[in-house]
């Protein structure tokens, strides 16, 4: 499974992290780091659970 992320539309909202801090990785003011996540076999659910939990849509799941 892989992430997009969509930098331009984080808000900082740092959602995705609070589900899933060792997937999504935050700047200092909590924005995304720029870049695709590679999701490691056993950690879809917490990476989608926190994909999902974005609410402005910036991350993108693919597979």
């Amino acid at each position: 499974m892989r992430i997009i992320v969509q930098n331009a539309k984080c808000q900082g909202h740092a959602r995705c992290a609070a589900q899933a801090p060792n997937i999504f990785k935050l700047d200092d003011e909590g924005y995304i780091l720029p870049g695709d996540i590679e999701v490691a076999e056993g950690e879809e659910l917490p990476a989608s659970r926190g994909a999902r939990s974005c609410p402005e849509r910036a991350l993108e799941l693919t597979l």
